[in-house]
């Protein structure tokens, strides 16, 4: 497959991207010391990217959260239960329960060449499959102590390749892995 599929995301120190319940209170709190106009990296990213992947509960968070963040970006939700998509998003989100595989193999025949493949389960799934093929982290100073974890249980360690680190002067560390493919 000549498409590429990419996480971006932040977690906390010790490696949620959520809290237990899903909230992002503690981003939020800390996006207060990022200087307006910064978005490390993100508007860059997204313009590279032709099809976002997100899981149910992701989309959900990002439904309760008010204005549509992804304008006109297509959106594939995973989910194995029927999702109802409002109307005004019809057009540009649609729903799947495909595994990691076949989805990308769907979208690659769509014409599609960059995944964001986001939401924890969804990522997991996807790196399980080896389908990920870089990682784009943000580091943020807080620790939770407990929450939904980027990373879960892995079928093989999965070998990473470093790329770059950026240290921002708000405490934020943002590194880039690609995913090591064997030869």
């Amino acid at each position: 497959m000549s498409i590429r599929c990419s996480v971006f995301i932040a977690t906390s120190l010790d490696g949620f991207i959520a809290r237990d319940d899903g909230g992002l209170d503690w981003l939020n709190a800390a996006g207060a010391a990022v200087p307006a106009g910064e978005d490390c990296g993100y508007a860059a990213f997204m313009k590279s990217v032709d099809v976002l992947v997100m899981g149910r509960l992701t989309f959900d968070k990002v439904m309760s959260l008010g204005k549509w963040p992804y304008d006109e970006k297509p959106v594939v939700v995973l989910s194995g239960s029927a999702i109802e998509i409002p109307g005004e998003l019809q057009a540009r989100v649609s729903a799947s329960s495909e595994k990691p595989a076949d989805l990308v193999r769907r979208l690659s025949g769509d014409g599609a060449k960059h995944l964001y493949i986001d939401g924890g389960l969804v990522i997991q799934s996807f790196l399980n499959a080896g389908l990920i093929d870089a990682l784009i982290i943000t580091v943020v100073p807080v620790l939770l102590g407990s929450g939904r974890r980027l990373f879960g249980p892995l079928e093989g360690d999965i070998v990473l390749t470093y790329v770059a680190t950026n240290v921002y002067d708000f405490g934020f560390v943002q590194h880039e892995y690609q995913v090591a493919r064997p030869a």
